[in-house]
């Protein structure tokens, strides 16, 4: 019984590594599929964003978004921050980023959504909101 318990186990980590990896191995293109024109803000709560970041992005990014020295970036007054459209954010906080992304200067992952999966779309939207706050 073990063994059958066993091979499952490595059959549904199997699984799961090979939709991660056909799911997140592109690079998200700024601007494609966006659903608000750049410059276009979304709606939300900056509040709960601040909350939500704390718990899900602030072990990496730190307090306040101002990055953690060999772990995330800061994320107040960068380039690519200030260059991305709202939607286009959200969609890469849903997405993350993996270690070996050409584009991550860091090589530490970002997880999907922070690794939170427990957060909704609102709450990715309210963490934007959050950090465009900063950003002033």
């Amino acid at each position: 019984m073990w063994r059958a318990l066993f091979w499952l186990g490595v059959l549904w980590l199997g699984i799961a590594w090979a939709l991660t990896a056909c799911a997140s191995d592109a690079v998200m293109p700024v601007g494609s599929g966006s659903a608000a024109p750049p410059g276009t803000p979304l709606a939300g709560d900056a509040a709960n964003g601040k909350t939500k970041f704390a718990a899900s992005c602030a072990s990496c990014h730190g307090i306040g978004a101002k990055g953690i020295t060999m772990l995330g970036k800061s994320l107040v007054g960068t380039a690519f921050i200030q260059n991305i459209s709202d939607a286009d954010l959200v969609a890469f906080i849903r997405k993350g980023r993996l270690a070996n992304d050409p584009a991550n200067t860091t090589r530490i992952e970002m997880p999907a959504r922070g690794g939170d999966s427990t957060l909704t779309e609102q709450d990715l939207v309210d963490i934007v909101v959050y950090l465009r706050g900063l950003q002033k």
